[in-house]
Formats: C-alpha cells, sequence, structure tokens
C-alpha cells in the first residue's frame, strides 16, 4: 500500500510541507505581511527567557530601579529558592511568559543594567591588570620607577623606593625552586607595591 504523499511544495529544491513553520515564513514574506513568523516568535522567547535568566544574577543597585512588576519579581524570588532543575527549568520557562508582558522600554533598561553590570567587571579586571603590570616594571626597571613619579608625583618616593628594594630583595632566585616549595613565591613589599599602585590608579 503506497503512502499517502505530503502536501506540499519545492523553494529552491527545498520541500515545504503545508504547514510547517517555513511555510507559513514564506507565505507571510508573499503577502507582504509584517507580523511576526513562529521562529520569529520563537527566537524572540528564548531570547526573553534567557534575560529573564540573567536578571537573577544582576546585583541589587541596578536590579532596584527598573521598576519591575510584583508578579516578575516574586517569579525571580522564586526561581532562585529552586534546586531541582525540572522545576526550575518551568520556573525559568513562566518568567519569560512574564517578561513578554514588559514595556520596550523597561527591556531596553534590564539590557543596559546587564550590560552595565558585565562592563563594570571588565573594567575592573583592566583596572587590576594595569595594576599588576605597572608593580612588575616598576620591580624590574629603575626608569619605570621615574616614569610613574612622573605621572603620580604626590606618591610617597621614599616607601615607593624602598618597597621596590626590598622586593628586588625578596625575588626568588628561580622558577623551579618557586614550583618545588623551596622558596616562597613572593614577599611582602611584592604585595604592597600593587596596593600602593592599585590605589593611585583608582584616585585617577
Amino acid at each position: 500500500m503506497s503512502r499517502k504523499p505530503k502536501k506540499g511544495y519545492f523553494v529552491r529544491g527545498q520541500f515545504v510541507a503545508e504547514g510547517s513553520e517555513l511555510d507559513l515564513e514564506l507565505k507571510a514574506e508573499l503577502k507582504g505581511t509584517t507580523e511576526a513568523s513562529k521562529t520569529d516568535l520563537k527566537r524572540e522567547s528564548t531570547e526573553l527567557q534567557k534575560l529573564g535568566e540573567a536578571l537573577l544574577t544582576l546585583r541589587a543597585d541596578l536590579f532596584e530601579p527598573l521598576g519591575l512588576s510584583e508578579k516578575l519579581r516574586d517569579a525571580l524570588a522564586e526561581a532562585r529558592r529552586i534546586t531541582n532543575f525540572e522545576g526550575r527549568r518551568r520556573q525559568m520557562q513562566f518568567i519569560g511568559k512574564l517578561m513578554r508582558l514588559l514595556e520596550p522600554a523597561t527591556l531596553d533598561a534590564v539590557r543596559a543594567a546587564l550590560d552595565e553590570q558585565h562592563n563594570g567587571s571588565a573594567a575592573q579586571a583592566r583596572a587590576l591588570h594595569e595594576a599588576e603590570r605597572w608593580r612588575d616594571e616598576l620591580i624590574a626597571d629603575d626608569a619605570t620607577l621615574a616614569r610613574w613619579l612622573q605621572l603620580h608625583p604626590d606618591t610617597d618616593t621614599q616607601q615607593l623606593r624602598a618597597l621596590v628594594r626590598q622586593a628586588r630583595k625578596d625575588t626568588p632566585p628561580d622558577a623551579a625552586a618557586v614550583s618545588q616549595g623551596l622558596a616562597p613565591r613572593h614577599g611582602r613589599a611584592y604585595r604592597e607595591i600593587f596596593q600602593l599602585v592599585k590605589e593611585h590608579l583608582g584616585d585617577e
């Protein structure tokens, strides 16, 4: 007994079944409609659910000004308490639905708050790397000390010179000795130079 062929048509060599998502998309294009396709709606739903999940990690000082509805705030609080995988998955789907009810301006504010939190962390990481670079160069080269003092004339010159001298004395003789635990990784002066540099860079 032969199988009844599926109803549909071919587009650029690809079979499109009637009633499929691709069929609805193509028909929407032909009609010139501005209505979102099922694929677009699904993509938007997934994006909003991820956005809701990201809200769980948002700092309180960035979360509070958003003015989210009480129902959404309660749903987020409940999601933080749920440890069961399936229960949390269903809760996140519910949060995704609530996110779809938010005004575009509120969604923009949520994205901006998350971006601020992320970029703030990135900026802090850059500041730490900058302090580490200055510390290492100050210990390695006298010319760096003169350059630092020119850029930061309010530095306690005598203190910094003493710390650099001590850090050089404390420098481990070789990497092998450090890895084997035969020599300390770094002395106190090494850490104090980092703190001093970081404080001055933070004042800029």
